[in-house]
């Protein structure tokens, strides 16, 4: 899509976009996904529904066979039922699609959110890029809500989410981008990692002066505290706290696997 779209001040050009997701081998919990990716079912499955087959028309995602999830894992020795958890920050289709793939996973997610993706017309999920059809129908059987985990308190001076209660992976409020909306701080030994998802789509965004306007400020649940968070990441950038790393930005990072093939 056209960069200036994404971030005021930004080229007509276009500017592609990555879809990240990550992979954590923990020591006791084993094999951990942060979110699935944009998969063949949003672009290929026969039975998507006319508003899947209308989002994916419109944004045209490049799939690379690489890249998704089985033949990501099958570089670690690994299959989709080796995961045993997937933590899952927002519920838009991009982050989920992949999720039936991981049959003997549990599910960890913001209970507010699953809670709304419930509640929602078809409409009103439409309007977000959420398609409950991604969702498995045994979802609510291995769901694992955030609320139920530890609280700690990050380097920020702001309130986290234990997810496995030994501080290696935390759960970073930046609401703003979509009902839920979290980051995942990794505290590895020889520094800290942020995933700060879609707080922005771009670094470019983050500060104030460079806050995309119409359509992607429509996209977002809350603009106002997408700008809050934006400042967080920043603060957590700029002060040293560790990387922080982005869904969407195309510039590679020291944590990307890249199919050597494809370039990508």
């Amino acid at each position: 899509m056209p960069e200036r779209l994404i971030v005021r001040g930004g080229k007509w050009q276009s500017s592609g976009l990555w879809v990240r997701y990550g992979l954590i081998i923990h020591p006791t919990m084993g094999a951990v996904l942060i979110d699935t990716g944009y998969t063949f079912h949003c672009t290929r499955a026969n039975e998507r529904s006319i508003g899947l087959r209308a989002y994916n028309a419109i944004l045209r995602p490049e799939l690379i066979d690489a890249g998704q999830p089985n033949a990501f894992l099958a570089r670690f020795n690994l299959a989709p039922r080796d995961i045993n958890y997937v933590i899952i920050t927002h519920f838009h289709a991009d982050h989920i699609s992949g999720l039936s793939l991981f049959t003997k996973a549990r599910f960890v997610a913001c209970e507010h959110a699953w809670e709304t993706v419930c509640k929602a017309s078809y409409f009103g999920n439409l309007r977000h890029g959420i398609f409950p059809e991604l969702v498995p129908k045994d979802f609510k059987d291995r769901f694992q809500p955030l609320s139920g985990k530890p609280t700690v308190e990050t380097e920020l001076g702001i309130n986290a989410k234990d997810i496995f209660a030994d501080q290696k992976i935390l759960a970073l409020p930046l609401p703003g981008h979509a009902i839920g909306h979290f980051g995942v701080i990794l505290r590895m030994p020889e520094k800290s990692v942020l995933y700060a998802v879609d707080t922005q789509w771009l670094f470019a965004a983050l500060p104030d002066k460079n806050h995309p306007g119409f359509p992607s400020r429509f996209i977002a649940s809350n603009k106002n505290h997408l700008s809050i968070s934006s400042r967080v990441v920043e603060r957590f950038r700029d002060n040293g706290l560790g990387d922080v790393v982005l869904s969407h930005d195309p510039v590679q990072t020291p944590y990307d696997i890249i199919d050597v093939e494809k370039n990508t």
